[in-house]
């Protein structure tokens, strides 16, 4: 969208056969022309976890911000975004078991202070007349009118809910079920893991030889099992893949072995059908 308001040219990172950020080709793309570099955290569509660490240092070497986005990062590991240096980061409520239709960005006040407001309202200005403005100071320059009061109340009480859980306990029992998964899941003939990167979260990407990814969901859902099918808002992912969609089971705090037992059932079932 910016690229088309503002004439800016998008360069994107390519990524290996594995799903993985190709750095040495990050770093060439860098130039003195570059404004932004922007990246997924950890990839929904894939389970990618990125080298943000790497991606930041070598962009702040040149002078250049970074956004990161972390909605499948800050529910399933650790996030300090002092200790990243990140310029921007943000993330969605209802990832992390809030109520949807909020989210959050974090913005060094370096920045926040540089930007212009986004929208009118009230609780943004200082003071208003005739002849101008004077805008309040962040955050609250960028949140006018009423405010959604209950989104933040279960923000906050999911966050609470997480570290009483404990970051590190979910990291653990996540990665543990991943392994599980993929190794299960690798058993089943005809079907091939979207997404093998060495460094992934908790999500298991597939297809089935010969099985639209939407008849997979559909059959599973009628057994019970919830996964997402399609592109994932990630149609250029799905390219680099050849593949129209996949299907996706993303793990979460609540899941057992036992809910990947079921998953491995019910795609034995859906073969079955099909074949």
């Amino acid at each position: 969208m910016l690229c088309a308001e503002l004439g800016a040219t998008l360069r994107v990172v390519p990524i290996n056969d594995a799903g993985e950020f190709m750095f040495d080709e990050y770093v060439g793309l860098l130039n003195e022309r570059t404004r932004l570099v922007a990246t997924a955290h950890v990839s929904n569509a894939l389970g990618t976890i990125m080298p943000v660490r790497e991606i930041v240092a070598t962009a702040h070497a040149r002078g250049i911000p970074v956004l990161l986005d972390g909605a499948q990062a800050v529910p399933h590991m650790a996030v300090d975004v002092r200790d990243l240096d990140v310029d921007f980061y943000t993330f969605s409520g209802h990832k992390m078991y809030a109520p949807t239709g909020i989210g959050v960005l974090y913005g060094k006040s370096s920045w926040l202070n540089q930007l212009p407001p986004w929208q009118g309202g009230g609780d943004m200005i200082l003071s208003v007349s005739f002849a101008g403005t004077t805008y309040n100071k962040p955050p609250f320059k960028f949140e006018a009118g009423t405010p959604n009061i209950e989104g933040g109340i279960g923000l906050g009480a999911a966050i609470r809910w997480l570290e009483a859980v404990g970051i590190d306990n979910v990291t653990a029992h996540e990665e543990d079920l991943l392994a599980y998964g993929t190794a299960e899941l690798q058993k089943i003939p005809g079907l091939r893991l979207i997404g093998t990167a060495r460094h992934k979260a908790g999500v298991l990407s597939f297809t089935l030889d010969g099985i639209h990814p939407h008849d997979i969901g559909t059959i599973l859902d009628q057994a019970g099992i919830a996964i997402r099918t399609g592109h994932h808002c990630a149609q250029p992912v799905m390219d680099r893949f050849n593949v129209p969609a996949t299907a996706r089971a993303s793990l979460a705090v609540y899941n057992t072995r036992d809910d990947i037992d079921d998953l491995v059932h019910g795609i034995d079932q859906v073969v079955r059908m099909f074949r």
